[in-house]
């Protein structure tokens, strides 16, 4: 059962890293801007099929290395050992990437792309009128229901055992425990809350941020940019809504026991785990970043002699964006699908940071 898991999860790790440059706008490789006329460069493309080449062999051979030496091997040593190779891969994608990075940087630094063409930042306010973005009502919708789910705890506080689960393993059931307490019984649910509530602030701040248009291909690029929000939203809410679910049946089975047997307990975080992937995956290869992968039936030829605005020198190793004069929270990734940070505003640390420091004060006063 753990082998398999994590066989699942590591496979779908490596197609997904191997698959990103291939995810990305055409203007924007390794992390660097590349202008209109030079997206089709030969060395470019063979940069981006070594990357996901030498990423999926090597994911490959780590999961058969897994599978062979797995069969027989103790629980938390197959656990450990597939959060190592998961970890490994990530590292060898990361150093891949950073590689590719500089070279895409000194191979368009070189040729001197883009200079002979005029760098345009369109920036479309019209569009927010035609944004499909979730309201932040629907993240709030399932706030009440974690509030009812503590006042629940509250009342069956007498009822419930000496031992509260704080860890479940893959089979769903309980491994790790701690004393009853008034705050034990509902740290799970104060941790589901404050997800919650950091979920809401991430939509609610990524519907402020401006389109960002093509300022060669404005029109097509208004309907990917207006295609992706919306995706957007709707994976994060469906993350939210799994959440929910899947904490809400933890904490009851807390109060009352193993509620529809060892079956069901194995089957909810399999099928969150499932739903998380699937619609992750969907989410990458049909909208793509920036809604790069959303097929148009319009054709649109580029407008000549202009290119979109460099920020590259915001962009640290084109992962980072610190830009303290942009007023955006959350940006467009440069290598990966979805949202980053600017971290050259603070009010971002406080929507991220600030919840994952309180989640792991929680976890450490258990």
């Amino acid at each position: 059962m753990v082998l398999t898991l994590f066989l699942t999860i590591i496979l779908f790790l490596t197609v997904m890293q191997a698959a990103i440059p291939f995810l990305l706008k055409k203007t924007i490789v390794f992390g660097v801007t590349i202008p209109e006329g030079h997206t089709d460069d030969k060395a470019l493309a063979n940069y981006k099929k070594t990357y996901s080449a030498t990423i999926f062999f090597i994911g490959i051979a780590g999961m058969l290395a897994y599978m062979n030496w797995g069969v027989g091997m103790q629980e938390d040593r197959l656990v450990f050992t597939g959060l190592v190779l998961q970890f490994v891969i990530l590292l060898i994608s990361m150093a891949l990437y950073l590689y590719f990075h500089i070279k895409t940087m000194k191979r368009k630094r070189e040729n001197n792309w883009g200079s002979n063409l005029k760098k345009v930042r369109v920036a479309d306010l019209t569009s927010r009128s035609n944004d499909e973005m979730l309201p932040s009502l629907m993240f709030a919708l399932p706030i009440p229901i974690t509030l009812g789910l503590i006042g629940y705890t509250a009342t069956q506080y007498g009822a419930m055992p000496e031992l509260i689960p704080t860890h479940w393993g893959p089979d769903g059931q309980p491994d790790s425990f701690t004393g009853k307490s008034p705050f034990s019984v509902i740290a799970l649910l104060l941790t589901l809350l404050i997800m919650q509530g950091m979920m809401l602030a991430i939509n609610a701040s990524t519907k402020k941020s401006g389109v960002k248009l093509n300022a060669a291909k404005r029109t097509t690029s208004r309907i990917q940019q207006l295609s992706f929000r919306k995706y957007t939203s709707w994976l994060l809410f469906l993350t939210s809504v799994s959440l929910t679910v899947l904490f809400g049946f933890f904490q009851l089975t807390s109060i009352h026991g193993n509620i529809g047997g060892p079956i069901l307990m194995m089957a909810m975080p399999l099928g969150f785990l499932f739903i998380i992937l699937v619609a992750t995956a969907v989410y990458a290869f049909k909208v793509g970043q920036g809604g790069s992968r959303i097929q148009l039936e319009i054709d649109e030829d580029p407008i000549p002699g202009v290119t979109d605005s460099d920020d590259d020198a915001y962009w640290k190793a084109g992962v980072f964006y610190v830009n303290k004069n942009d007023p955006s929270i959350f940006v467009e990734k440069r290598f990966g699908v979805g949202w980053t940070l600017n971290f050259g505003n603070p009010i971002g640390y406080l929507i991220i940071i600030g919840p994952l420091l309180v989640i792991f004060a929680i976890t450490f006063f258990l």
